[in-house]
């Protein structure tokens, strides 16, 4: 076998998705005969699957191959992904780096890898196509006991701040029969909870097969326990969907993390987003009346081009005022090839990197109100890690919980009664 005594190694960057990603990889090289071992371990090989939705993301992905690199001068290393695919010429330029592979072929990475070093990197950037697709490595590390599941990938909505559909390319959704295949594996080897991942999963349409029928199928399969939409954006969201969550016969958890990105309608219109501010606080008021215990989360862009003190304070008040529990805030990066390139009204990176702050305040304090209101009740928690008789989880709704157990609770779902809230989790007692 091509890797047979070899170590291999894969490390991600960036999002949901690219994990999901790296894990076929890892299983395609172990097919090949190939051990893997941490990133941070000597190695014979790696891959780099690399993210560019920032600056700052492309700048990590430098540090870590130029890293990875100096500690294992002799390794092949195939950098792949999305920096690959729009980075591909910086990235050349990187001595010790063999492959660079964009987005198309990068699940086929390992028929590309050798033994030994290129005198110069070999450049795969291939067109994305359009193409619904299979995908023909299945399966994930043990070690965990949550799986993502690729359903989708590419998007067609064209945000002006956003370089994943150049990255990415257009929306296309895998084959509803391949990627229940895998969900079968994944709960034959013990995973408990799947995570549905893509660039925009509410656009998936497979032979006319939505999202829904993706849940309804994953919901038929023994061993899967919770079934998770990772991130979905607010116009492609199915109201029959809250219908699921209630359905205590559906594995369909009462969780969505609807992007935001601006609470003002100036700064969604230069983004260009689908929506205004009170169709998304009507839509996520509607889905919090409708879905008992619904965790919202959401992303918060700052410093678009335009959002002056106004914009950003109409940003605030939404937050404050909205069901929405927990965000994550991103700043704006300035992204080659995107419409806001072009754009007047910049904002300094002082302001925002002081926005920023204030906004991540603001999101503790939400979080922790929702947490408040989970205090002295019971719920089910899927444990995942453990450290010195103290195990921590999630509930289907998303609070990270932590109890004292000197029994082995991985991958196991327990009863707990919650207690008390401790920094960004919630003590509790098995019950």
């Amino acid at each position: 076998m091509a890797g047979k005594d070899l170590k291999a190694t894969v490390h991600t960057l960036g999002c949901r998705l690219n994990q999901s990603e790296s894990s076929i990889m890892e299983k395609s090289l172990e097919k090949q005969g190939y051990s893997m071992v941490p990133f941070k371990a000597e190695s014979d090989l790696a891959i780099i699957n690399t993210c560019t939705v920032t600056a700052r993301a492309d700048s990590d992905c430098r540090h870590v191959i130029r890293n990875y690199i100096k500690r294992n001068p002799s390794a092949f290393v195939a950098v792949v992904g999305c920096y690959s695919q729009m980075g591909y010429k910086v990235l050349a330029d990187i001595e010790g780096v063999d492959l660079i592979m964009g987005n198309q072929d990068k699940l086929d990475v390992v028929n590309y890898v050798q033994q030994g070093k290129n005198d110069k990197p070999l450049v795969l950037r291939d067109r994305i196509v359009k193409d619904d697709f299979t995908i023909d490595y299945i399966g994930q590390s043990d070690s965990h006991t949550r799986a993502n599941l690729k359903i989708q990938d590419g998007c067609d909505f064209m945000c002006t701040f956003c370089i994943i559909p150049m990255a990415r390319g257009r929306a296309r959704s895998r084959d509803l029969e391949n990627l229940l295949t895998e969900a079968r594996q994944l709960a034959e080897q013990g995973f408990k909870e799947i995570i549905l991942t893509g660039v925009n999963i509410g656009t998936y349409d497979n032979s006319g097969a939505t999202v829904l029928e993706v849940c309804d199928r994953l919901n038929e399969i023994d061993g899967i326990e919770r079934i998770r939409i990772s991130s979905i954006e607010p116009t492609t969201i199915p109201e029959e969907l809250f219908d699921r969550m209630n359905d205590t016969t559906h594995k369909l958890v009462p969780y969505l993390h609807i992007p935001l990105q601006s609470g003002s309608d100036k700064v969604l219109k230069i983004m260009k987003r689908r929506y205004e501010r009170q169709e998304y606080l009507d839509f996520i008021k509607l889905a919090n009346e409708r879905v008992k215990d619904l965790c919202i989360g959401t992303d918060v862009m700052v410093g678009m081009c335009g959002e002056d003190d106004d914009e950003f304070e109409s940003t605030c008040d939404f937050l404050i005022n909205s069901p929405v529990c927990y965000f994550h805030v991103f700043s704006y990066s300035e992204r080659p090839g995107t419409a806001s390139v072009k754009m007047d009204e910049k904002v300094d990176s002082k302001t925002i990197k002081r926005r920023s702050a204030v906004l991540r305040s603001i999101s503790e304090r939400k979080k922790l109100e929702f947490y408040e209101k989970f205090i002295d009740r019971e719920v089910e928690v899927l444990f995942e890690t453990g450290d010195e008789g103290h195990w921590t989880g999630y509930t289907d709704n998303y609070i990270r919980v932590s109890v004292a157990s000197e029994e082995n609770l991985q991958n196991e779902l327990r009863k707990v009664k919650l207690n008390s809230i401790a920094a960004d989790f919630v003590m509790g007692e098995l019950v």
